[in-house]
């Protein structure tokens, strides 16, 4: 057998406080009748469950807090077989945390704090030298410092390794390292505040996603929820469509995304082949509630794509996780 895709994130990693609501407040309001899951999160930590749990070899460097939180969430991640020798614990920075209301269509809204995310020093991802030269392919997103992100892709790229950038969220200093970038995984939110070209049909998107490919990425891959994703490379556009599944919940799913994506391209497949198997494990993700509880398996995914039931049994609820009061 060949030996597994080695996949190094770079990112974030959370505690995620999520309420599912009739439906989501508006400025001011409060929308009660909800139910709490507590679960862990955070881009850069969602990416590795994800990856792992399609059959990557994955090591993650990011930064927690030194308290219960940080502590609960390197267990997690070890429990999953991640590697977390380049995790920080950072003295004075609590764990980041994110609350997330989800409506009963699966919209969510998102509020980060992100504490020890935006402590990860620079100069602790300069000393992962190793995990750089392991790696088969490296996904950074920006919950993290941008410095650091840059650093590590261009880290990356020097060893001619495959860069994956998420560009979420968008930081207010826009984006300025894209030639060091060979796949930018933009939402069509995202592309639009990235390239300043409207994103609100087709041929929007298009046009947003050349503008980033001026600006140097090598390829963009705008995700479209519902309508899948297209694609743009020097060899021109290519579409895919979603999967029909029955969502309930869209938090991680770009997540998701990109951790698939990163493993398939690891794999060795071709674009079109890796951006269906990247649609399939996102679509699966949208059927369960929470961030890395709704991750799914290799095997529900080759069942997706085989035409096979949508999803297998959900994964056990997390042990952390309780129903809210009314």
């Amino acid at each position: 057998m060949s030996s597994p895709p080695r996949i190094l994130v770079v990112g974030s990693a959370n505690v995620d406080f999520t309420v599912a609501a009739p439906r989501l407040p508006s400025a001011g309001e409060t929308v009660s009748e909800g139910t709490l899951l507590v679960n862990h999160g955070g881009k850069g930590a969602n990416q590795a469950v994800a990856a792992r749990r399609l059959g990557a070899d994955v090591r993650l460097i990011g930064c927690v807090g030194d308290d219960a939180s940080g502590r609960g969430v390197l267990q997690a991640l070890a429990a999953e077989g991640i590697g977390i020798d380049g995790m920080v614990v950072s003295p004075t920075a609590a764990t980041g945390t994110a609350l997330i209301v989800v409506d009963a269509s699966g919209r969510n809204q998102i509020a980060v704090a992100p504490g020890a995310n935006r402590a990860l020093p620079d100069a602790h991802v300069a000393a992962r030298a190793d995990d750089f030269a392991w790696a088969d392919v490296v996904i950074c997103s920006l919950e993290i410092p941008v410095s650091v992100a840059a650093a590590a892709l261009a880290d990356a790229r020097r060893r001619s390794k495959v860069t994956i950038l998420n560009p979420a969220p968008v930081p207010a200093s826009g984006v300025d390292f894209w030639p060091v970038v060979d796949f930018a995984t933009p939402n069509e939110h995202e592309a639009e505040r990235l390239s300043g070209v409207a994103a609100r049909d087709d041929a929007g998107v298009r046009a947003a996603a050349a503008a980033l490919r001026a600006g140097g990425a090598r390829s963009v891959i705008v995700t479209l929820g519902g309508e899948g994703a297209l694609a743009l490379t020097g060899s021109g556009a290519t579409r895919v469509a979603a999967f029909a599944v029955d969502v309930v919940d869209t938090t991680a799913a770009g997540d998701t995304f990109n951790a698939a994506f990163g493993v398939a391209l690891a794999e060795g497949r071709a674009l079109e082949a890796a951006l269906r198997f990247a649609c399939a494990a996102a679509a699966l993700t949208c059927t369960r509630r929470g961030a890395q509880a709704s991750l799914p398996a290799r095997a529900e995914v080759e069942r997706l794509l085989r035409g096979g039931p949508r999803h297998g049994p959900p994964h056990p609820p997390d042990a952390r996780s309780a129903p809210a009061k009314p």
